[in-house]
């Protein structure tokens, strides 16, 4: 179906999540005032928790809280800040849910703390590039470990998916240097991390399937991006339409997680998606040779 059916990805605190024949959904919760889609919108204890909470009713297996906006431009925060942001929400959040809980960060000491706070996993938009004690952290605590694929910083290599490899390639060996199983990683090829273009993205898009060599679950993040914006030609709130159609197209190309902001409506395209690749899956099954 996906080339992965039925892979276990094992997580923190001696959790896992199967991922094969339904597709996983990761919830955005921003605990910041400036993300370029929902920021001040949860920036409290409260509203974080209750919006997280109602992510999960609406069908997210995973909940990714972050304290720092990562859209092109926006201003850095201390660790302290960001500390101080996401550890009570993950508190509050672990007495009050089943979902898996995710920390957004790439600060290796803040993944300390939020992982000795309840989160289940590290999502690392740096691909453990800007501090390698992220893998350290995974590899002594058993986190499970997203790694994001970026361009920031640094000269890309022309062809998107010669440069994925390029740049994943050396996130794995930081990894495996540090002794993280495999089985506690996802990959995330980073839609709109310097993929400047709405063209360079449908390419990443067109051409996701190639990311499966890898032999990792793969996660999409296209969740109201601007190039759905280039695309359609709507705000980033007016996105959710745009983003449950790509989830849809990278779920047919062998994506297994997808981060949004809106679950319920991704859920449903998603649903919609892994009945039709289990029925053609049984298809295939028994039709004869």
């Amino acid at each position: 179906m996906t080339g992965l059916e039925g892979s276990l990805w094992r997580v923190g605190h001696g959790r896992e999540i199967e991922l094969g024949r339904r597709s996983a959904i990761m919830a955005i919760i921003n605990v910041t005032p400036d993300s370029f889609s929902d920021g001040g919108r949860f920036d409290t204890v409260d509203a974080a928790v209750e919006h997280a909470l109602q992510a999960v009713s609406d069908g997210a297996a995973i909940v990714d809280i972050g304290g720092e906006s990562t859209r092109p431009g926006a201003a850095p925060v201390s660790p302290s800040e960001e500390q101080a942001r996401v550890l009570p929400v993950i508190e509050a959040l672990r007495g009050r849910t089943e979902a898996l809980i995710s920390i957004d960060t790439y600060r290796a000491e803040t993944a300390r703390l939020a992982v000795g706070a309840g989160a289940h996993i590290v999502n690392d938009v740096s691909g453990l590039q800007k501090d390698a004690g992220v893998a350290d952290l995974a590899a002594a605590t058993g986190a499970g470990l997203c790694i994001m694929h970026t361009g920031r910083d640094r000269v890309k290599l022309a062809d998107v998916i010669a440069d994925q490899v390029h740049f994943l390639e050396r996130s794995l060996a930081i990894a495996a240097a540090a002794g993280v199983n495999s089985d506690r990683i996802v990959l995330d090829p980073g839609f709109g991390f310097a993929k400047e273009t709405a063209e360079e993205n449908m390419e990443l898009m067109a051409r996701f399937s190639e990311l499966l060599r890898f032999g990792l679950p793969l996660l999409a993040g296209t969740s109201r991006k601007r190039f759905l914006g280039a695309v359609t030609g709507r705000e980033a709130a007016e996105r959710d339409a745009a983003t449950a159609a790509t989830s849809v197209l990278l779920r047919l190309q062998g994506a297994a997680v997808f981060r949004v902001h809106n679950v319920a409506i991704n859920r449903d395209a998603l649903d919609i998606a892994d009945a039709m690749l289990n029925a053609r899956q049984e298809f295939e099954r028994k039709r004869p040779t």
